[in-house]
């Protein structure tokens, strides 16, 4: 067996679980080969982990680098862009375990943003190609980029889930429908018009969420859960851990959780179900489209950021598989969003009204995270410029827009 083959084994053996357990013995069990047979090759994981680096890195610019270059040349703003998030979604459509493994390393902070484009610059391609082809025409920064590249990496992964293969290459046809969705969605957003939400005054609405109570504080157990699963990581949050926190014994617990798999529910459940209820009262606060999608999210901001066990926690789970069997429908925090009636949607069916709530939720954990924010962006009962809620309004923006509302 070669390095090489044991590399691409690990892609696929240790994608499927998401990285959930990264050991040699496992990959070995999964190649049918013993773990000294693999020890010829890598001394360890965390040099096996860094050989799928190398091979990721080389494997994508080679992939890209001719469109990018091209983007680059054309005189069609759009067309470049349109170009570069071709090349990309083309090459995770055809390397969906390499799409995992980017996102893993990435979200988990295994590798940094900047290490990643210097690496994939060092082989021959330049990420940074999108921004200055998009400067060309948009007023865009890198924040605003950050959200390009995670409408992508969300929208790739949705279409990925979808087929429920990951083994198996979709169709042209597939892939162009998928390009062409990602590209739609990053120009246009949910297609509001400038004149609507520029009409809107953000700040006036950020106060009245702030004026709203939030009662945030949980259970001490709960908040115990919480914080173990934002430490630990919810693969490696055991009850112990908990009992621990909390000064009891383990077999206390029992009088409260079945076992873990039922304490990690009913954590991201109740979460999830005081989270709906909070931004719901904030969507409730009017009766214009525009205003009630701001006001929902702004809800969202304000309940993370004052409790960052909670989004760290939620970090996780946005980017991993985690089985916490099957929520009630009415607790679905996915579908948020659909109760507010969105023009562009209103004859969409109800799986695409709840991809986009999704999309909307994880581009604002993806705001919320990168970095955290003190206490809950809300000081004396108004928004706090210091909390950055600029952020927010950019995030608003863009969805409802594209990056058609920066335009220079």
């Amino acid at each position: 067996m070669t390095k090489t083959e044991i590399i691409n084994a690990a892609f696929k053996i240790w994608g499927r679980n998401f990285y959930r357990k990264t050991s040699l013995s496992q990959l070995a069990r999964g190649l049918r080969v013993s773990k000294p047979a693999l020890y010829r090759h890598f001394v360890n994981k965390q040099a096996l982990n860094a050989a799928m680096a190398e091979h990721f890195f080389g494997d994508f610019a080679a992939s890209v680098k001719t469109d990018f270059e091209k983007a680059l040349e054309t005189t069609d703003v759009d067309e470049g862009i349109y170009s570069i998030i071709e090349s990309i979604a083309g090459y995770f459509a055809r390397n969906a375990y390499a799409l995992i493994f980017s996102l893993v390393n990435i979200y988990d902070r295994n590798i940094d943003g900047r290490t990643i484009s210097e690496r994939i610059r060092e082989r021959g391609a330049d990420m940074k190609t999108l921004q200055v082809v998009i400067d060309k025409k948009y007023n865009t920064n890198t924040a605003l980029l950050k959200l390009i590249f995670a409408t992508l990496t969300f929208f790739m992964m949705h279409f990925i889930k979808k087929k429920k293969s990951m083994d198996k290459i979709p169709s042209s046809k597939e892939t162009e429908e998928i390009i062409s969705t990602i590209y739609e969605i990053i120009k246009y957003g949910i297609k509001f018009t400038p004149e609507k939400i520029e009409a809107l005054d953000l700040e006036k609405l950020e106060k009245k969420i702030c004026a709203m109570t939030l009662d945030a504080e949980p259970e001490p157990l709960f908040k115990a859960v919480a914080e173990a699963v934002a430490e630990a990581g919810p693969w490696d949050t055991s009850m112990d851990m908990v009992a621990k926190r909390m000064g009891l014994s383990k077999s206390s617990l029992y009088g409260h959780f079945k076992n873990r798999k039922d304490m990690l529910r009913r954590l991201f459940v109740g979460e999830f179900k005081r989270i709906i209820e909070f931004a719901r009262q904030g969507i409730n606060l009017s009766t214009d489209t525009a205003e009630q999608l701001y006001l929902g999210i702004f809800s969202i901001t304000v309940y993370m950021r004052s409790r960052p066990e909670i989004l760290i926690a939620m970090s996780w789970i946005r980017t991993r598989k985690l089985d916490l069997g099957k929520p009630h429908k009415n607790l679905e925090i996915f579908r948020l969003f659909e109760d507010i009636q969105i023009e562009s949607l209103r004859d969409e069916g109800e799986e695409e009204k709840q991809r986009i709530s999704h999309w909307i939720l994880f581009l604002l954990i993806n705001v919320l995270t990168y970095p955290l924010m003190d206490e809950n962006g809300c000081q004396n009962g108004v928004s706090s410029v210091n909390m950055q809620n600029d952020d927010i309004r950019m995030l608003f923006k863009f969805i409802t827009l594209g990056i058609e509302g920066f335009i220079q």
